[in-house]
């Protein structure tokens, strides 16, 4: 589903180049849910952002779903983003100019399915807004623009979902809450799900934990908590 071989990222900076990650190599499997964790400047969100086809490689090759990402122009990775890619962000990255029912809406409409506010109310009830659909995001609090982005995530049943830090903006009991609803959805769904996270609780509920340290892998563990999900 996801693979990773070498892969190198540098930037140049005005004290020279940069190396935010290194020779990373990864395969994640069709439906496996794996929590990339580190300190702050390990590389996780590029890594993240890099297999998800946000961000392009200095060196080395990423497949995801199936595709390899560096044959592709932008245009050809937008379009992969948008037939197999959901994507739940710490700060929710909802559009203000829309509804909570309009911005789950959205991607439906964008890949071109049929009955977008009838799935989008579903998925707004299932998440436990369907008494908010008709509030803008500043009328929502934080942990509802979360579950808005959630519900907004599984929209088109896309087979991937990237959670970059998606409980690093709440407090603990909210966080908790949206954690639920994310692994929830995710069961039923089926989809493989790849987050970046400082939350143990929420990196113990994967299947496979994965530490980044100074842009290298510095371990990888199965988690005994969601063996025994």
């Amino acid at each position: 589903m996801i693979r990773t071989s070498g892969l190198t990222k540098r930037v140049p900076t005005s004290e020279g180049e940069l190396t935010i990650l290194e020779d990373i190599d990864l395969h994640i499997e069709n439906g496996e849910r794996v929590a990339i964790v580190g300190a702050s400047g390990s590389g996780k969100s590029t890594l993240l952002g890099l297999m998800a086809g946000l961000d392009t490689a200095t060196s080395g090759e990423i497949w995801l779903h199936g595709r390899k990402l560096s044959a592709m122009g932008e245009e050809q990775r937008a379009l992969l983003r948008a037939q197999a890619v959901g994507f739940v962000f710490q700060t929710f990255q909802l559009l203000p100019s829309l509804t909570a029912l309009e911005n789950v809406m959205l991607p439906i409409e964008l890949k071109g399915d049929s009955g977008a506010g009838e799935k989008a109310r579903d998925l707004l009830g299932r998440v436990g807004l369907a008494d908010r659909w008709h509030h803008y995001p500043n009328q929502l609090s934080g942990g509802e623009q979360q579950r808005v982005a959630i519900a907004r995530a599984f929209a088109t049943n896309a087979p991937i979902l990237f959670a970059d830090e998606p409980t690093g903006n709440l407090d603990t009991a909210t966080g908790g809450k949206v954690i639920d609803i994310l692994f929830e959805l995710n069961r039923e769904f089926d989809t493989t799900l790849v987050l970046v996270t400082h939350d143990e609780r929420l990196a113990h509920q994967c299947d496979r934990m994965i530490k980044l340290a100074a842009g290298r892998i510095a371990g990888e563990e199965s988690s005994v908590e969601a063996a025994h999900a």
